[in-house]
């Protein structure tokens, strides 16, 4: 497939430095198509819906408020949601987003013992737009990485 102008735009946006400091892209070294169309592959293999995942995710942020920076049980999980100051661009230039970061982890399992990205997710408001928006769930080894296999696990 050919990537458009604004893909491509928006590809570049997303390296180190230019949005923010560790990029979207982790140590990923497939290109962000591709890291798409993979996602996109292992959304349907798991059975999961790129809006009813974004809908859970900001469900639990918006619990997570309630803790006040602490973390709260919500269910099964617990969740920490805290904000910065400032807002963040979209790499595809289609809105900006409330600096924040919330964490999901089984509420069964002591936080120091989660491990990124293998038992506790990550993620911001603007991951949760490029999830619905552009079903880009974020390089591996990046940050905010949403991992198909882990938001079925942990959500679902």
């Amino acid at each position: 497939m050919k990537q458009s102008p604004a893909d491509k735009q928006a590809f570049e946006r997303m390296a180190p430095g230019i949005i923010t400091a560790a990029g979207f892209l982790g140590f990923d070294e497939r290109s962000p198509d591709r890291i798409i169309a993979e996602d996109e592959r292992a959304f349907e293999e798991l059975g999961l819906d790129f809006n009813n995942v974004a809908d859970r995710l900001e469900e639990l942020a918006h619990k997570g408020e309630a803790g006040l920076g602490e973390p709260i049980t919500v269910g099964k999980l617990l969740v920490q949601s805290g904000d910065a100051r400032g807002m963040l661009p979209c790499p595809w230039e289609d809105g900006f987003f409330h600096k924040n970061a919330v964490s999901v982890s089984p509420a069964d399992t002591p936080l120091e013992a989660c491990v990124e990205g293998e038992d506790m997710l990550i993620y911001s408001e603007l991951s949760i737009h490029m999830l619905r928006a552009h079903h880009f769930c974020q390089g591996r080894g990046s940050p905010f990485r949403l991992e198909p296999t882990l938001l079925k696990q942990l959500l679902f």
